[in-house]
């Protein structure tokens, strides 16, 4: 991504947290991937309460991606236990909480450890 596309990407990340939050959802967490993820520069993760709830936040996340310019693609909606919004720049995974622990997702993506020189 180019540093002049940096600044609206930062803010629809933030709206994107501001969002979630408004609408209850928990345990959200944003990575930053630029330079590890070939397909994205952000990953939003949240839980919801339960399908509907997952269903609800979704809407949201893809009515604010609409108002940013992006176009939304989503997957997961057959199972409503996990829910992929494809935003180009950013995805956003809305799990019901057992889903993502059973995943992990979290820690596929947290940076390295790196182990002490010696």
């Amino acid at each position: 991504m180019s540093k002049e596309n940096q600044q609206p990407v930062a803010a629809f990340v933030e709206g994107l947290r501001a969002v979630l939050d408004e609408k209850k959802a928990t345990e959200i967490v944003v990575m930053d991937v630029q330079g590890r993820c070939p397909f994205a520069d952000y990953l939003v993760i949240a839980n919801g309460r339960n399908n509907r709830h997952l269903k609800a936040l979704m809407e949201e996340v893809s009515e604010l991606g609409h108002r940013f310019g992006y176009a939304a693609r989503v997957e997961g909606m057959d199972a409503l236990e996990w829910l992929v919004v494809d935003l180009q720049d950013v995805v956003v995974h809305l799990f019901l909480p057992e889903v993502r622990e059973h995943f992990q997702l979290d820690r596929l993506w947290q940076s390295p450890q790196r182990e002490p020189a010696g």
